[in-house]
């Protein structure tokens, strides 16, 4: 399973959802999406445009989280 930060990223840098939203060029309800965990894909230009908009890199915004328990 992947797991998105762009919650915690937002937090730690002081940022609202709507800011970056207007910063990289997307519609709120898109980026909600993605902060929620309910997108199924992101482009590469999206992604690169949330690191630099955030200053973080792609490894801080999507997460493995391995669910098996075995």
């Amino acid at each position: 399973m992947i797991k998105v930060n762009l919650d915690s990223l937002l937090k730690a840098r002081q940022m609202t959802l709507t800011q970056l939203a207007e910063q990289v060029g997307l519609t709120l309800a898109n980026l909600s999406i993605l902060k929620t965990g309910k997108a199924r894909a992101i482009r590469f230009s999206t992604l690169a445009q949330i690191c630099a908009a955030l200053d973080c890199q792609p490894g801080d915004i999507l997460v493995y989280v391995n669910t098996d328990e075995d």
